[in-house]
C-alpha cells in the first residue's frame, strides 16, 4: 500500500501534528526522517522492516557505507540518519556544562529546557559518583508515573552497572506545577528504601515544572 492510500489521519505526518511526536511509534518517527519508501514498499512499512531487522541503536550506529548496503537506504537517506544521530549527540553533550550537582536548583537547571515542551511525564535518573559528579543520565520511562512501571529493578540497573555511588530521581510535570502527587511521594519513599538495601543512596527526587521545581529533600 502506498502512503497516499493510507487514511490521511493515520499517516505519520498528520499524526505528528494531531497527537504530537511522543505518541508516534519508532517506525512512524523513522518514516518522517526517511520520507519515501521503495517500489512496492511504503516508507512506514520500510521503517518497520528496518527496526525489526536492525533495531534503532544498530541502525544509527552504522556508517554511511554500511547503511547503503541496506535495501531502501541510499546515500541521501544514510546521511539523513547519521545527521540526526550527530544532532542528538551534540544536544546530549550540552548537559556536560553541569558537571557536579550541589543542589536541587542545579538539577532544575539541567532539565528545565529539555522538558519545557514535553506533553508527557519523562522520568530520569542522574547517576553520580562519590563527589556528586555526573556519571550518566538515564531516561527510564515516558508517561504518567506509576509504581508498576517505575520499578526499583529498572531504576538501579544502570546505576549498579556503572558503579554509581548515588542517584537523583527526576521527572517533569507537563502541567507546569511541580507539586508532587501522592504517587510521586509513594514512589520516592519506595526507591529510597530500595537504595538503602542495595547500597546506592537516593539523594533526592526533583520534579521539574515550567518555572520552578519541587525537591523531596529540600521540602
Amino acid at each position: 500500500m502506498k502512503i497516499k492510500d493510507i487514511v490521511k489521519e493515520s499517516r505519520p505526518r498528520e499524526r505528528f501534528l494531531s497527537v504530537g511526536p511522543e505518541s508516534l511509534s519508532d517506525a512512524e518517527l523513522l518514516a518522517l526522517i526517511l520520507r519515501t519508501g521503495t517500489v512496492g514498499e511504503n516508507v512506514t512499512d520500510m521503517s518497520n522492516r528496518l527496526i525489526k531487522e536492525f533495531g534503532l541503536k544498530e541502525l544509527f550506529d552504522c556508517s554511511v557505507e554500511e547503511l547503503k548496503k541496506i535495501k531502501g537506504i541510499g546515500e541521501g537517506k544514510a546521511i539523513q540518519l547519521l545527521a540526526i544521530k550527530e544532532i542528538v549527540k551534540r544536544k546530549n553533550s550540552m548537559r556536560d556544562t553541569v558537571e557536579k550537582i550541589k543542589s536541587a536548583r542545579d538539577v532544575f537547571n539541567l532539565f528545565k529546557e529539555e522538558t519545557r515542551n514535553h506533553s508527557k511525564e519523562h522520568f530520569f535518573t542522574v547517576l553520580l559518583d562519590t563527589k556528586n559528579k555526573i556519571m550518566k543520565i538515564e531516561e527510564v520511562s515516558i508517561g504518567i508515573l506509576d509504581a508498576t512501571i517505575i520499578h526499583p529493578r529498572e531504576i538501579f540497573k544502570e546505576a549498579i552497572k556503572s558503579s554509581a555511588s548515588r542517584i537523583i530521581l527526576v521527572h517533569n510535570h507537563p502541567s507546569g506545577d511541580p507539586t508532587p502527587s501522592e504517587e510521586d511521594i509513594s514512589i520516592t519513599k519506595k526507591l529510597i528504601s530500595a537504595g538503602e538495601i542495595i547500597g546506592i543512596e537516593v539523594l533526592d527526587h526533583v520534579i521539574i515544572g515550567k518555572e520552578g521545581y519541587y525537591s523531596y529533600c529540600e521540602d
